[in-house]
This record gives C-alpha cells, structure tokens and sequence, in this order.
C-alpha cells in the first residue's frame, strides 16, 4: 500500500516542471518504504541513494526557477531546503557507515516533511513561477 499518494487539489503547485518532479519524489519514498520493511540493506542503500540525489537535483531546479522569476521568498524556502538536505546527507553517511538504520520510521518522516512542505510552501510560488 502507498505510503503518500500525489493528487493535484492537495499538492498541485500549477508549475510543471515542480508537480511532475514532486509526483517522482512521492513514487521513489513509495518504494524506498516498502523496501525498508525488507530490511535488505543493499537495495535500501541504493535507493536513499537515489531518493536524495533525485531530491537536490528538484530542489535546485526549484530554486533556479525562483531565482529566475525573483520570488520574493526565495531565502526562506532555500534554508527549508538546505535544512533537509543536511539532515539527508547526515542520515546517508551514517547509513552507509552502518551507524544508523533506514526503515519505514525514516520514510514516514519523509513523508510528514513533503506534506507539510509542498501545500505549505511550495504552493505559495505557484503564481510567480508559472507567470
């Protein structure tokens, strides 16, 4: 069963580019919690992998935009940004250094993190970024 699901009326920014990337985002935290209940490590350490290099290249194509289009609030969404991916990278190394686990907690943290910050935040640039 899918841990999150995407729909426009819930997490639909009106910008393409953002709503296509955040629908791949949803899918590989999917398939990154369905592995984790497996406990197969290797395959959870390919797709964190994965899951945060997907997430840094999104949130630079974001910030990109935002700059482009001079978004007023780009400096607090950057810092939101830059605040997960530190904690990511934090969890990354400590993963692959076999000092911590990845499972189905983590995913949901994920999760708990993209619906506060999609609806909350990044649907506030919609009007700038597809003006």
């Amino acid at each position: 069963m899918a841990l999150m699901t995407w729909t426009a009326a819930e997490f639909g920014t009106n910008v393409g580019f953002a709503d296509d990337q955040h629908k791949t985002i949803f899918d590989m935290v999917n398939k990154l919690h369905d592995t984790a209940a497996t406990g197969n490590r290797s395959e959870i350490g390919k797709q964190l992998d994965a899951l945060i290099d997907y997430v840094v290249m999104h949130f630079k194509s974001e910030e990109t935009e935002m700059q482009k289009k001079g978004y007023a609030d780009f400096a607090a969404h950057k810092a939101e940004h830059d605040k997960l991916v530190g904690v990511c990278a934090d969890l990354q190394k400590k993963f692959h250094a076999g000092e911590a686990e990845v499972n189905q907690d983590t995913t949901r943290f994920v999760r708990d993190w993209l619906v506060n910050h999609i609806p909350k935040v990044d649907k506030l640039y919609g009007p700038c970024l597809s003006a």
